[in-house]
C-alpha cells in the first residue's frame, strides 16, 4: 500500500466500531497514542515502542507513544504529540495528522484515543531511557493480513471480551496496542 493509498482508504472510509465491545462503568482516565505511519523506501510501517522494564505498569509491553492526559492539553492530538516528543523525541513539525480512530477502553482504567498520523522516519529516535527500552517498526502489510491477527476469550468482571495478539518477530504485540492495529486494519481493508 502506498502513501497516497493509505490516506484515500483512511479518509475515504466510515470508522468502524471498535472490536473491543467491552465498557467500563466506572469513569475512566483519559489518553491519547500517537499511531504514526513511516514511509521506509516507499514501503509503510508502522512505529512502536518497547516500554522500558523498570517501569510499574505494562512493562517491557509494545505500545505506540502516547499516555495520560494532562491539564494543559487542549485535545487528544495535543496529548499524542506532547507524549511522543517527551518518549522518542519526534517532534511534532515532523508529524502529519490524519485523524484519529475510535477511542478504546482498557481493564487498567483509561479511554485511549488514538491519533493516526504519518510521521518522518528517523534513523535516531532520542527516547527517554526512562519510559522506553526501543523503538522499532513494523511493515504495515504484516498488521493488514488476516492471519496475524489473534484473539483469546477471557472474562472480566464476569463478562466476556477477546484479547488481541498480533505477534512479529520477536516482539508479542497484544492488548490495546493489537486492538487498535486491528481496528485500524479493518478501517484500511
Amino acid at each position: 500500500m502506498t502513501k497516497d493509498e493509505f490516506v484515500q482508504r483512511f479518509q475515504m472510509q466510515a470508522l468502524p466500531d471498535s472490536v473491543h465491545k467491552f465498557r467500563y462503568p466506572h469513569k475512566l482516565k483519559s489518553a491519547a497514542v500517537l499511531i504514526p505511519i513511516v514511509s521506509n523506501h516507499g514501503q509503510l510501517e508502522v512505529l512502536l515502542t518497547k516500554r522500558a522494564s523498570h517501569l510499574r505498569h505494562h512493562p517491557g509491553q509494545i505500545s505506540f507513544p502516547g499516555g495520560k492526559t494532562e491539564p494543559s492539553d487542549q485535545s487528544p492530538i495535543a496529548t499524542a504529540l506532547r507524549e511522543t516528543e517527551e518518549e522518542i523525541g519526534l517532534k511534532s513539525e515532523d508529524i502529519q495528522i490524519l485523524g484519529q480512530l475510535k477511542s478504546y477502553q482498557t481493564i487498567s482504567g483509561y479511554e485511549i484515543t488514538p491519533i493516526v498520523a504519518f510521521a518522518q522516519k528517523n534513523q535516531s529516535y532520542r527516547f527517554d531511557d526512562n519510559e522506553v527500552a526501543e523503538v522499532f517498526h513494523v511493515p504495515l502489510s504484516h498488521f493488514l493480513m488476516r492471519e496475524h491477527h489473534i484473539q483469546v476469550a477471557t472474562f472480566h468482571r464476569g463478562e466476556s471480551h477477546n484479547i488481541h495478539f498480533m505477534p512479529y518477530q520477536n516482539y508479542n504485540i497484544w492488548g490495546a496496542t493489537a486492538a487498535i492495529l486491528h481496528d485500524l486494519s479493518i478501517l484500511l481493508n
